[in-house]
């Protein structure tokens, strides 16, 4: 396996697919990669040279942020919007949807699995 800013991308995949195997490198980044590494032809990772391997890390490196920085960075957004006690700092602390989404109904991925309550289903007086 080739190591690309820390991660072991899979050789048997193709460069544009395996680099998307690091954190922060989508398909629009990974297709911009390999354009400036000047690579033809749509290779595998384990047909790949040394010195091309090396023009990967190089762009990779010096051009954008990636694993262990990006993911502080974002840990550092989260935690100031917390700090402060914004709105959205306010539903990460609590575990909710931050970006607006209904939380009556669905959200089960962010509140958890449903805990049932006593007393919910409806009375006899409520039916008439």
């Amino acid at each position: 396996m080739a190591r690309i800013a820390g991660v072991d991308v899979p050789d048997n995949k193709r460069v544009e697919i395996a680099l998307r195997r690091i954190y922060g490198i989508g398909p629009t980044l990974a297709l911009k990669i390999v354009h400036d590494a000047n690579l033809t032809g749509n290779p595998r990772i384990n047909e790949l040279g040394d010195e091309e391997l090396n023009r990967i890390r190089e762009i990779v490196d010096k051009g954008y942020k990636v694993e262990g920085d990006l993911r502080r960075e974002v840990n550092m957004n989260v935690r100031r919007l917390m700090e402060i006690g914004s709105y959205r700092g306010i539903r990460h602390r609590r575990g909710l949807p931050v970006r607006g989404q209904r939380t009556k109904t669905n959200a089960r991925t962010k509140r958890g699995s449903r805990k049932t309550v006593a007393g919910r289903r409806r009375t006899a007086s409520a039916k008439k």
